[in-house]
């Protein structure tokens, strides 16, 4: 596992967490209990700062950054990811927000600014431009994304199994690490 000070800034991770070998996390970057950093994940906080909340896994390849202060963007922007979060294989998250209980689906790539409320499932290669605004509990797809429906009730279940599964899956890694 490769976690990195940058600049007087040590990333702070709970015990509980699985980050890969393969993965890079560096800077100024917070992950909650149980969550789970994969193979060939970025999670580079060095010019603002990334949280990663609780029971939250990062898949592998997903690329996850911020953007700094400038003129472009008066105190830069943070990257916030809330607890429960699904983040499918080579996803980009940047400088963006992504509620509790969400899954952003492979591939996909959510922008500055962007809000993906509660309880969104973003679908495989979607596109969720900066500063777009998603409201909570429905499906989106698309490039630019779309809102295409509202979640069925198993799919909202499965939010909260996708989560619950990769909590499981890091404590299998955990325990094939130490025995």
């Amino acid at each position: 596992m490769s976690v990195r000070r940058f600049e007087g800034h040590q990333p702070d991770i709970h015990a509980s967490v699985y980050i890969d070998e393969q993965a890079l996390v560096v800077g100024e970057v917070s992950i909650g209990e149980d969550s789970s950093v994969w193979p060939m994940s970025v999670v580079r906080g060095d010019v603002n700062s990334i949280e990663i909340g609780e029971r939250t896994n990062i898949q592998d390849g997903s690329v996850l950054h911020v953007t700094h202060d400038s003129e472009y963007a008066e105190g830069g922007m943070p990257l916030v990811i809330g607890s429960d979060v699904t983040v499918g294989h080579k996803v980009i998250l940047h400088a963006c927000q992504v509620e509790n209980g969400c899954l952003i689906g492979m591939g996909a790539t959510v922008l500055d600014g962007a809000l993906i409320r509660a309880g969104s499932m973003i679908g495989a290669g979607a596109l969720v431009p900066p500063g777009k605004v998603l409201e909570g509990g429905y499906l989106y797809l698309g490039s630019p994304v779309k809102q295409v429906r509202e979640l069925t009730e198993k799919e909202k279940r499965f939010l909260q199994y996708s989560a619950a599964h990769y909590v499981r899956l890091k404590d299998r890694h955990f325990s094939s690490e130490t025995g």
